[in-house]
C-alpha cells in the first residue's frame, strides 16, 4: 500500500505520531450510541476488523491535520487513554481549543483540573467509555488484544491541494458505496420487466426516508393508488407485489433504478418530488436508519422467540439479506413486506418529533397520519395519537395507552441504544405483518420483564444492574404511581414526564464523600443507593451528598422517578439519606419488580 495510502493498526495509530484538528471542524460531539457502538464493533469483530478511514494533510514530519474522521480519531484516543496504552500527551491536539487540550493532557486523572478548565464534550466521552467498560465486565488487557486486529486506512491528500476544493468534492461526491446500496442492486437485478422494476425503485426510495411518514414521502397521485382514502394504511386492494404491479400509474414506467455499475460510477438518480407538506416532515426524527430498518424487517420475517444481535448487526447487512434475492418472487415479497412494514413502523414505534414548545429538543411522539381537508379544500396531513387520544376524546383508555405505550417504547429506545440490540421493534413489526389484533402494550410489557427477569438483578451491585431493570421499573412507576407514608411522590401517568438519554448509573450516597464516612460496598453499591441519570448530570453531582444533589439540582432528580422517590424518602427522614433507608427503598422498588415479572 502506497504512503498516500496507508493501513495502520489502531493500536500504533498514536505512536511516534501527532493530529491536529483545524479550528475550521466542530467539536467534539460523539455520545453515548456512537461510542457503545464503536467498543461493540471492535469487541464483536471476527479478525481483522477495517474500522474506516482517517483523511490527513501533512502538515510537517509525521504532524497530520485531520480532514475527516476526526470524531472516531478522538474516541479512539480517549479509549486507548482509559486503557492505559502509552504514547505522547500532545498525540491528538486541537487548534485553538485549549479546554479540549489541557482535558486530553490530563487523562486519565482530570481531578488536577479544576472544573472551568475541562472540556464537558471530552469528559463526558471518556466518561462514556469507561461506565460501559464496568457495566459490561469488558477485560482492558483482552481489548487491547483486540486493538492489535483492528485497522484503519490513513489518506495522505495530495500536497499542495487546496483544500477548500478537496472538501467540495468530498462532500458531493465523496460517499462511499454503501452495503445497502449493494443490496439494492441485487434485489432489483432479480426483477426482470421494467414496471416491476420502476415499483422497487419507488418503494426503496420512499421508504429510505426514515424522517418523514413514508405516506407523505410518495407523490399525491401515488398517494391516491396505494393508501386508504384518508391515508392512515395500505389500501385492502394492495396486499401484494402483484396488486402494486396491476395498480400502479404507468405514466413513468420507462424509468429503471440504477445499476450497481450505476452506483458506482456515481450517475445521479432521480430526486423524489417535493411536497407541499416539506415543513411538516422536518419534524419528526426516526430512531433507526435506513439500513438498520431493512435488517428489522428482514428479522420480522422470520423472528424467533431468541434476539440474535447478529440479525441486526450491519457488518452483516449483505449475509443477512442475502436470502432475499434468491429468486425473482422473493424478491418481490421482500420489496412488498419493506412497504407494509414501513407503515406499520411509521402508526406503531414512536420518534422524535420536533416541533411548537418542543421544536429545539425534541420530544417521544406515538402517532398516526390521517388525512384532513382545509378551509382552502386541501388535503393536508394530521398526527393523532395512534390509539385514539385526539380521535376518541372520551374513550380514556385510549388515551391512557397510548401514553403509555409511548413511554414504554421510550424506556426500550433509551435501554438498548446500540442498533442491534433494538430486537423489540422487529417484535412489533413481525406481529402486526401477522395479525393486526396484536396488542402491543402487553406483548412490549412481556418483552421488558422477561429482560429484567434474566438480567438476575436480585444478586447484582453496583454497576452489574442492567439498565432494563432501571428503566423498567421507572416506567412501572409511572404507569402505577407511588406515594409514601401518606404522600403522593408519583402521580400515575403524569403528563409532565419523559424519559431521557440516561445510562450513567449514579450512587445517591457518593463513592468518595468529601464530609462524612464513606459506606460499606455492600450499602453503596445496593439497588437501594442507585439511579440511572444522563452521563452530564452524573458529572454535575460528583461526590456531593444527598441533600446537596437533591436542593441544588432538582432537574437532575426528576430524570428518574426511582431517584425522586429517594429524595422524597430522605425529606421525610430529617434530610439524612442512610443504609436503614437505601435498604427500604431497595425492598419497596424489588417488591414492584417482583408484582410485575
Amino acid at each position: 500500500m502506497s504512503e498516500t495510502l496507508k493501513l495502520i493498526k489502531v493500536s500504533e495509530i498514536f505512536s511516534n505520531v501527532s493530529y491536529e484538528v483545524p479550528i475550521y471542524q466542530r467539536n467534539y460531539a460523539w455520545g453515548i450510541d456512537q461510542i457503545e457502538q464503536l467498543i461493540d464493533d471492535i469487541e464483536t469483530a471476527n479478525s481483522d476488523y477495517f474500522i474506516g478511514n482517517l483523511i490527513v494533510n501533512q502538515k510537517d514530519n509525521n504532524v497530520y491535520e485531520v480532514i475527516d474522521g476526526q470524531q472516531r480519531l478522538t474516541t479512539l484516543f480517549l479509549l486507548e487513554r482509559y486503557l492505559g496504552m502509552t504514547f505522547s500527551k500532545d498525540a491528538l491536539r486541537f487548534e485553538a481549543r485549549e479546554k479540549s487540550n489541557r482535558t486530553l493532557a490530563a487523562l486519565p486523572d482530570m481531578t488536577q483540573l479544576i472544573e472551568e478548565l475541562q472540556s464537558d464534550e471530552i469528559k463526558e466521552g471518556y466518561k462514556i467509555i469507561s461506565d460501559y467498560f464496568k457495566k459490561t465486565g469488558l477485560d482492558k488487557t483482552k481489548f487491547i488484544e483486540r486493538l492489535h486486529h483492528v485497522n484503519i486506512i490513513r489518506v495522505q491528500v495530495p500536497a499542495k491541494i487546496d483544500l477548500n476544493h478537496y472538501f467540495e468534492i468530498m462532500n458531493t461526491r465523496g460517499e462511499q458505496l454503501e452495503l445497502h446500496e449493494i443490496a439494492k442492486a441485487n434485489l432489483m437485478g432479480q426483477l426482470t420487466s421494467p414496471r416491476a422494476k420502476k415499483i422497487a425503485k419507488d418503494i426503496w426510495e420512499y421508504c429510505s426516508n426514515m424522517d418523514a411518514y413514508v405516506q407523505m414521502n410518495f407523490p399525491s397521485d401515488k398517494r391516491k393508488q396505494i393508501f386508504t382514502e384518508d391515508w392512515s394504511d395500505l389500501s385492502p386492494k394492495i396486499n401484494s407485489f402483484k396488486a402494486l404491479e396491476d395498480s400502479y400509474d404507468e405514466t413513468s414506467d420507462k424509468e429503471e433504478a440504477r445499476s450497481l455499475q450505476d452506483i458506482i460510477d456515481n450517475k445521479p438518480t432521480a430526486t423524489i418530488e417535493k411536497q407541499d407538506e416539506t415543513d411538516e416532515n422536518e419534524r419528526f426524527e426516526a430512531i433507526v436508519s435506513f439500513p438498520n430498518f431493512l435488517l428489522q424487517v428482514n428479522e420480522a420475517i422470520t423472528r424467533t422467540n431468541n434476539d440474535d444481535d447478529a440479525s441486526l448487526d450491519d457488518k452483516n447487512l449483505l449475509a443477512n439479506l442475502a436470502r432475499n434475492w434468491e429468486s425473482e418472487q422473493v424478491a418481490k415479497d421482500f420489496f412488498f413486506t419493506l412497504l407494509k412494514a414501513r407503515v406499520i413502523f411509521d402508526k406503531y414505534v414512536l420518534k422524535r418529533e420536533y416541533a411548537r414548545d418542543y421544536k429545539e429538543t425534541g420530544k417521544w411522539s406515538l402517532q398516526q397520519l390521517k388525512k384532513y381537508v382545509d378551509h382552502k379544500n386541501s388535503a393536508k396531513p394530521q398526527y393523532l395519537s395512534t390509539f385514539g387520544e385526539e380521535a376518541d376524546k372520551d374513550n380514556t383508555n385510549a388515551s391512557i395507552s397510548n401514553k403509555q405505550l409511548r413511554t414504554l417504547q421510550s424506556a426500550l429506545r433509551i435501554t438498548y441504544t446500540s442498533p442491534k440490540t433494538m430486537h423489540w421493534i422487529s417484535l412489533i413489526l413481525a406481529n402486526y405483518l401477522k395479525n393486526e389484533e396484536y396488542d402491543i402494550l402487553k406483548s412490549l410489557e412481556q418483552y421488558a420483564a422477561s429482560k429484567v427477569k434474566d438480567s438476575q438483578y436480585k444478586i447484582k451491585s453496583g454497576f452489574g444492574f442492567d439498565r432494563i431493570v432501571f428503566t423498567y421499573l421507572d416506567y412501572l412507576l409511572y404507569r402505577e404511581g407511588f406515594s409514601y407514608q401518606g404522600e403522593t411522590i408519583v402521580t400515575p401517568l403524569a403528563d409532565d414526564w419523559q424519559f431521557q438519554f440516561r445510562s450513567s448509573i449514579e450512587h445517591f450516597y457518593p463513592q468518595h464523600p468529601s464530609e462524612q464516612a464513606k459506606w460499606p460496598d455492600a450499602s453503596l453499591n445496593s439497588f437501594g443507593n442507585l439511579a440511572l441519570i444522563t452521563v452530564s448530570g452524573n458529572s454535575t453531582f460528583s461526590n456531593a451528598m444527598p441533600i446537596g444533589k437533591a436542593s441544588t439540582n432538582p432537574g437532575i432528580i426528576e430524570q428518574s422517578l426511582k431517584l425522586r422517590i429517594m429524595a422524597a424518602m430522605m425529606r421525610k427522614n430529617n434530610s439524612q439519606w442512610t443504609e436503614d433507608l437505601a435498604k427500604e427503598h431497595q425492598a419497596k422498588m424489588f417488591d414492584i419488580l417482583s408484582e410485575n415479572i
